[in-house]
């Protein structure tokens, strides 16, 4: 009771196959193929782009922090 069978997923199959042909299949195939190597070349493209912001915005925060703590040391001298 329920469920499709490998027998009828053959059967559709065939049926497909003869409707479009093989030429039209593969040509298709090969179409959906280049869209999911394209939209996996785009994802690691923004991951890459995330991480070169996400260490530019670190480097920033410690080039300020190395300037506050500069600063603090040349007020300490200053008092001194």
């Amino acid at each position: 009771m329920g469920g499709i069978s490998i027998w009828q997923l053959l059967i559709v199959a065939l049926i497909v196959v003869l409707l479009f042909g093989t030429k039209k299949l593969r040509s298709l195939g090969g179409d959906l193929g280049g869209a999911v190597k394209g939209f996996k070349s785009a994802m690691s493209s923004e991951e890459e782009k995330k991480a070169i912001e996400d260490s530019a915005s670190e480097k920033t925060a410690q080039t300020e922090e190395i300037k506050t703590e500069s600063k603090d040391k040349d007020k300490d001298k200053e008092q001194v």
